[in-house]
């Protein structure tokens, strides 16, 4: 039995393509038993059937798109004004929501998360309990897995794989696997230490509630600590962070507040142009 329908209410993109909106057919429970979308909900806009799963608890709300050859399975939900174009995929328990955009031939999967105006292009991979979210871009052949997390206006790309418990954040740059570096369990306590640099090749240090150089870190160790046996475990994880990570600024670090400037405006006319198009159609609809 097919679990949602088109509606008949459709919208045209800013490139042209006919999105249709959805409603259930049938209740969808979740593992627990609870009621996510009940019988009769609108739902968000696909191109095609083929963007979602007629199979498990996926589920499309909200204003969220998902067009193209994109994919939306198993258990996964794209919500609010998230889109999911291109060769993508979100699948499991994935969750890709608020201004996100999964593209190319990206893949969200496991207990992933995507959110804010974070965006995973190219044949990155975003799964396990990771978490991608604020401005951060995760492209190319990335990878970001286990309970990692990259936030703030963070870039990861290359060959880069932020894994485990490494929390990756404000302007980091991070391309290839030296240039962060995770150290735990230490400290009063006992978690991960996250070394990364930025485009300026600068080494910054995410520790608990603390995010800043490894000067300041350190004059933190030391008013918070003293010469305690955590202090000595946080002075040695700095002095390998300092060791290992690369800071070498190349030609193709990314102009990021350029490149973030430039796609954003760029994405608010297309969001603009397609609300206004909708609503046009509306009035239309309703003359």
């Amino acid at each position: 039995m097919k679990k949602f329908e088109f509606t008949g209410e459709t919208m045209t993109t800013f490139f042209g393509k006919t999105l249709h909106r959805i409603r259930a057919l049938t209740d969808i429970i979740d593992a627990v038993g609870d009621v996510i979308v009940k019988a009769g909900q609108l739902g968000g806009w696909l191109e095609k059937e083929e963007n979602l799963s007629q199979d498990g608890n996926a589920w499309v709300c909200d204003d969220a798109r998902v067009c193209d050859d994109a994919r939306v399975c198993d258990d996964a939900r794209v919500c609010d004004d998230a889109r999911v174009c291109d060769d993508a995929r979100v699948c499991d328990d994935a969750r890709v929501y608020g201004n996100a955009r999964v593209c190319d031939d990206a893949r969200v999967y496991g207990n992933a998360r995507v959110y804010g105006n974070a965006r995973v292009c190219d044949d990155a991979r975003v799964y396990g309990n990771a978490w991608v979210y604020g401005n951060a871009r995760v492209y190319g052949n990335a990878r970001v897995y286990g309970n990692a997390r990259v936030y703030g206006n963070a870039w990861v790309y290359g060959n880069a794989w932020v894994c485990d418990d490494a929390w990756v954040c404000d302007d980091a740059v991070v391309k290839k696997p030296d240039h962060f570096l995770t150290v735990g369990p230490i400290g009063s306590r006992n978690d991960t230490t996250t070394f990364f640099r930025n485009a300026k090749g600068v080494i910054k240090v995410k520790c608990g509630c603390f995010l800043g150089t490894v000067d300041a870190f350190l004059e933190k160790v030391t008013s918070t600590h003293g010469d305690n046996k955590h202090a000595v475990s946080y002075r040695a994880a700095a002095a390998l962070a300092l060791a290992q990570v690369d800071t070498t600024v190349t030609d193709d670090e990314p102009p990021k507040k350029r490149s973030i400037g430039g796609v954003e405006f760029i994405q608010r006319v297309i969001d603009r142009v397609e609300i206004d198009t909708h609503n046009e159609q509306e009035e239309q609809n309703n003359a």
